[in-house]
C-alpha cells in the first residue's frame, strides 16, 4: 500500500512540474526592453516614423509603412503602460498593454480622434518627448497563447479609442512617395496583423542584462 501511495506522489509531482513548465514563457517570447520592428503580415511593410509632420489633422509626427527592411527609422522599443510596469526581460503577455517608442525620435506611438489623411479612418502619429507623452500612447497586445511570441501575427488594439493598427495599402506622394498610411481601424480584419522582425531581443530569463542581438 505504501508503494501504491508513493508512487501517486511521485505522478502527480511530475504531473506539476509539467504543468509549471507549460506556463513558463519560450525562448521566442518578445520581451520588455526589446528593440524591434514590426511587419504589417498583410502589406508586407514595417511600422516606420521619421521627422515629418502630417500637413494636416494634428500636425504630429506621421508614421507610416515602408517596404525597405533596412530602414533605421523602423526600430521600436517596447515599454510598459507606465514606467517600472514592464522591466527590461520580462516577457510581453497576451492582453499587456504597451507603449511602443520610436528609436530615433523619442516618440510613442499614438492614435486620436483625427481622420488619416489618404483613407479618412483613425490618424496614427507619433508623440511626446523622450518617450513621455500621455495616455492615449498606451496599446493592448491581442494573441492567442500565454506570451507574445516572436513567430505570432498578432494585433494592437488602442486603449484610450478602440481601434486596431492597420494598414490598408494607400500610398503618399512627395515628400515620403511610395509609404504607406498607418491608420486605426475600428472592426479586427487582416489589414491589422503584425510580426516582430528585425532587432535586438532580450532574453526572457531570471537575468535580463542577457540579450540576443538578431
Amino acid at each position: 500500500m505504501r508503494g501504491g501511495c508513493r508512487l501517486l506522489t511521485l505522478l502527480l509531482l511530475a504531473l506539476l512540474r509539467g504543468l509549471c513548465r507549460g506556463r513558463e514563457p519560450a525562448p521566442g517570447a518578445v520581451t520588455c526592453g526589446s528593440v524591434l520592428k514590426l511587419l504589417n503580415t498583410r502589406h508586407s511593410v514595417r511600422l516606420h516614423s521619421h521627422e515629418v509632420k502630417y500637413g494636416g489633422g494634428s500636425g504630429q509626427q506621421s508614421v507610416t509603412g515602408v517596404e525597405a527592411s533596412d530602414d533605421a527609422n523602423s526600430y521600436w522599443r517596447i515599454r510598459g503602460k507606465s514606467d517600472g510596469s514592464c522591466q527590461r526581460g520580462t516577457p510581453v503577455k497576451c492582453g499587456q498593454a504597451i507603449r511602443l517608442t520610436h528609436v530615433n525620435t523619442g516618440k510613442n506611438l499614438h492614435t486620436h480622434h483625427f481622420p488619416s489623411p489618404l483613407s479618412n479612418n483613425q490618424e496614427v502619429s507619433a508623440f511626446g518627448d523622450d518617450g513621455e507623452g500621455d495616455d492615449l500612447d498606451i496599446w493592448i497586445v491581442q494573441c492567442s497563447g500565454t506570451y507574445w511570441e516572436r513567430e505570432d501575427a498578432v494585433r494592437f488594439k488602442h486603449v484610450g479609442t478602440e481601434v486596431f493598427l492597420s494598414i490598408t495599402g494607400e500610398q503618399y506622394g512627395h515628400p515620403i512617395r511610395g509609404q504607406r498610411e498607418v491608420h486605426g481601424m475600428p472592426t479586427a480584419n487582416h489589414h491589422n496583423y503584425w510580426k516582430a522582425m528585425e532587432g535586438v531581443f532580450i532574453k526572457p530569463s531570471m537575468d535580463p542584462a542577457k540579450h540576443d542581438e538578431l
